[in-house]
């Protein structure tokens, strides 16, 4: 599609893991180690910093928000008081921890790398963690090629993975438990995913760094929609009042050494996002 992204907001360093909640879009800056959000006028606020860079956010029932702590492996709470643990993750992650969803119970199912990809160390697969409100952790899935962002469904039934080093979005069965069963293929992908954001067709926004593009890609694998983007995106979420704009983290991996490239950008989309995150 021949469209025209507009800059929301520029003179960030590395944003990810973007939501729509209460009006704004709340993202992670993993380089400047902050959770912030950010209006539709482009007025921004920090919320929190993390010390070891945050990943995925998401809320639990009671509103507070849940922060994944990267480097040092570990789920935060972000209490009246400051950042709390639930749960240290360190036991069942080798690497640093990446993405996350966050159910209607406040269980949170949280990705990791695996392996160090950026010291260049051999692939290794992965696992995604569930984690409850209290702080129980357990191995939901194994076996996994990078598992990054990460959608549910509106029924809450099923649960939908980006494998990225797999290339490929994997979907789940989710009991009333939190478990999951069923693994399947959902869709195949030409692309590394990172990203990814559902609307309320089941098609899913997929964000590709390298191929420079988000794509809409139906069950199955048909891409109906392809959006370029400069620089790379390496997030989307569908938000505003109407869920009908598409939100962009837009870097390059130059801001790891310092530089300050990165962006939210917006697209206005037909179709409305659903689900969660």
């Amino acid at each position: 599609m021949d469209l025209e992204a507009k800059v929301l907001i520029d003179g960030l360093k590395f944003p990810e893991t973007p939501r729509w909640h209460d009006g704004k879009l709340w993202f992670s800056d993993m380089v400047a180690r902050k959770v912030m959000m950010v209006d539709l006028d482009g007025r921004t606020e920090t919320i929190v910093e993390v010390p070891n860079s945050p990943g995925g956010i998401g809320w639990l029932p009671d509103g507070k928000l849940l922060v994944v702590s990267m480097r040092d492996r570990r789920l935060l709470r972000l209490d009246p008081g400051g950042l709390v643990e639930v749960a240290d993750l360190s036991k069942l992650a080798d690497f640093s921890l990446d993405d996350m969803v966050v159910d209607a119970q406040g269980r949170a199912y949280v990705g990791h790398f695996g392996y160090d990809a950026l010291a260049g160390k051999p692939f290794a697969l992965a696992t995604l963690i569930m984690v409850t409100p209290d702080g129980e952790i357990s191995t939901a899935a194994d076996d996994m090629a990078f598992p990054n962002g990460c959608v549910m469904t509106p029924d809450n039934k099923t649960l939908i993975v980006a494998e990225s080093i797999g290339r490929k979005l994997t979907a789940f069965d989710m009991a009333p438990d939190g478990s999951l069963s069923n693994r399947r293929l959902w869709a195949g992908l030409e692309q590394m995913p990172d990203g990814i954001c559902l609307d309320a067709e089941g098609a899913i926004w997929v964000s590709t760094p390298a191929g420079e593009e988000v794509i809409r890609v139906h069950e199955g694998g048909k891409v109906s929609q392809r959006i370029k983007t400069k620089p790379q995106a390496y997030a989307c979420m569908l938000g505003g009042e109407d869920r009908r704009i598409l939100f962009l983290c837009t870097s390059t991996t130059e801001a790891f050494r310092g530089a300050v490239p990165g962006a939210i950008q917006t697209i206005r989309v037909d179709v409305p996002g659903a689900g969660r995150p």
